[in-house]
């Protein structure tokens, strides 16, 4: 059996709400012949609020705008400085289930930090990468119609102030870090190249120009 088709597409830095309207509307538009679609990006200063999210774990008055959105999960922050990768697969095509696919995208996170000599490691019950106790990577899937959107977040070297003023993930006292703290020195782009190696030996593709 051949490898599903899949378009990565480099967006550089884009407002959150018209990447997750694109991203919904490919979604429900999409059908059997369509390829899947990996996008590597990066957000302005933007709050997300997921399904189970409760505005109170925002705990302060901010001016980054809040937006209220249709994955799984809390509250979390995007900003620049932070690889975001939205995976939009059809699961069916590729014979897996949401479960598998939140451990495969794990382990290619917490592979693409061995890379920088760093030990990360999953939470039982709180879906995202850790260092330690430390959050470095977040995750949050929607699946329609056997087809996923949304995907992950992973701090390289951005502004973390934003995160103290919320309960990440709706976890009181939660510490987010970067790689930056580690003393690594590449920027958004490099880490978001290595990143998407580690994303296609999880998810073997077919790469094809969009």
């Amino acid at each position: 059996m051949s490898a599903p088709p899949l378009v990565v597409r480099r967006l550089g830095l884009v407002a959150y709400e018209p990447s997750w309207e694109a991203m919904r509307e490919y979604t429900a538009r999409r059908d059997e012949s369509c390829p899947d679609e990996l996008w590597l990006l990066e957000h302005p200063p933007t709050y997300t609020l997921g399904q189970a999210g409760k505005p109170e774990h925002l705990l302060r008055e901010t001016e980054i705008p809040l937006v209220k959105i249709d994955r799984g999960g809390q509250i979390t922050y995007h900003g620049p400085g932070q690889v975001v990768a939205y995976l939009m697969l059809d699961l069916r095509r590729r014979n897996l289930k949401v479960r598998e696919m939140v451990h495969r995208i794990e382990q290619a996170l917490i592979d693409c930090l061995a890379d920088y000599r760093l030990e990360a490691s999953r939470k039982s019950g709180a879906p995202g990468v850790y260092i330690g106790e430390d959050k470095i990577a977040a995750l949050g899937l929607r699946v329609r119609n056997g087809c996923s959107y949304h995907g992950l977040a992973l701090n390289v070297d951005m502004d973390l102030a934003p995160f103290t003023w919320i309960n990440p993930c709706g976890y009181s006292g939660l510490k987010t870090i970067q790689l930056k703290d580690f003393g690594v020195s590449d920027g958004v782009d490099a880490v978001a190249g290595r990143l998407l190696g580690h994303l296609l030996r999880q998810f073997p593709s077919a790469l094809i120009d969009g």
